[in-house]
């Protein structure tokens, strides 16, 4: 790192559980940021402003006055771009250190197995079920650790998938793909702004421990936030032997 980089990034390095090397390791890093809305803002501009080398940032949305009450990365000049785009720029304003690759479209099986393969961390910051259960078939096949976040109305959810390791469980084991489970969009339910930006921020916390390979991660434990009484749950589970997402790539 330059004497600019020493600098900006100082705070982190004053921090014995990384120091240099932790921040040179974050800085090399490449994460991969799928949803640029809700919980994709705060994510990614944490993620920019603490020097993650490289970040894909995937949406296929246009941006629309609704967002502009909790999705930071856009503002009213924003309005009808598509979000990757949008995100992008506001990126590069907050750091212009960090390279960002917008992804303009909604991701296909391929498409998405080959971007999750050139990164070392996925966020997964959409907002329904298939595409949850699509991102993290590509992680087990790729065996990349996947950040979880949700929020809706007051609750929010975080989790982390750490599919490196054979003994960890993935999203379809705590999630199954083809339970009957009620899908909440905020669209319909509504959405408290803060709680995206908690959940967001949080998942960009867990995405630079690990790459910085500090701390533990909340890999099989699931944090439940309870906005209107502000109380955290967790949530213990383990992976399933006869998952039929992971089990036959982990032995």
């Amino acid at each position: 790192m330059n004497d600019d980089q020493l600098l900006r990034y100082s705070r982190h390095i004053l921090l014995p559980e990384l120091g240099v090397e932790g921040q040179e390791a974050i800085s090399r890093g490449r994460v991969l940021v799928v949803g640029a809305g809700g919980l994709g803002s705060p994510a990614a501009m944490y993620l920019a402003s603490a020097g993650v080398g490289e970040i894909v940032l995937c949406d296929g949305d246009t941006v629309d006055l609704t967002n502009l009450q909790r999705q930071l990365l856009h503002v009213e000049s924003s309005l009808g771009l598509n979000k990757a785009v949008s995100g992008r720029e506001s990126l590069g304003r907050i750091n212009p250190l960090v390279h960002v690759q917008a992804i303009e479209s909604r991701l296909e099986a391929e498409q998405l197995l080959s971007l999750v393969g050139d990164v070392d961390v996925v966020l997964d910051c959409t907002d329904n079920f298939a595409t949850r259960h699509a991102i993290n078939r590509a992680c087990v096949r790729q065996r990349k650790p996947l950040v979880s976040g949700a929020a809706v109305r007051f609750d929010g959810q975080l989790t982390v998938f750490d599919l490196r390791r054979d003994d960890q469980p993935c999203y379809h084991c705590l999630f199954p793909e083809g339970e009957d489970v009620a899908e909440m969009r905020c669209a319909v339910t509504g959405i408290f702004a803060p709680l995206t930006g908690i959940i967001g921020a949080m998942q960009a916390a867990e995405a630079l421990k690990l790459l910085a390979s500090c701390g533990a991660s909340v890999a099989g434990r699931l944090l439940v936030l309870e906005g209107l009484s502000m109380r955290w749950r967790e949530i213990r589970y383990g992976r399933d032997p006869g998952c039929a997402v992971c089990s036959g790539q982990k032995n």
